[in-house]
C-alpha cells in the first residue's frame, strides 16, 4: 500500500472532516474510496472515447433513423437534412 499526499482547500477539508465523523469512517478511507471511483470512471470514459474514435475511423456511424430513434426515446424530434 502507498501513501499519497494532496493539498485541498480549507472548505474541502472541512467537508471531509464532517463526512468522516458522520459516517464513522476515516478521512483516509473516504479519500481512497473517492479516488478509486474517480479512476474507474476516467478509465471507462477513455476506453469509450478510444472505441468511438476507432469506430469513426472504420466509417461506422449511426444512420439517420438510428439517431431519430435514439432522440425519440427522450421525446425529441430530429430534423434530417
Amino acid at each position: 500500500m502507498s501513501t499519497v499526499t494532496a493539498r485541498v482547500s480549507d472548505e474541502t477539508a472541512s467537508k471531509l472532516d464532517a463526512l468522516a465523523k458522520a459516517t464513522n469512517r476515516s478521512k483516509s478511507f473516504l479519500v481512497a474510496s473517492a479516488l478509486e471511483r474517480f479512476l474507474e470512471e476516467q478509465a471507462w470514459q477513455i476506453a469509450q472515447t478510444v472505441e468511438s474514435l476507432e469506430q469513426a475511423d472504420r466509417g461506422e456511424f449511426a444512420t439517420a433513423s438510428e439517431v431519430e430513434e435514439a432522440f425519440g426515446k427522450w421525446g425529441l424530434k430530429v430534423e434530417a437534412d
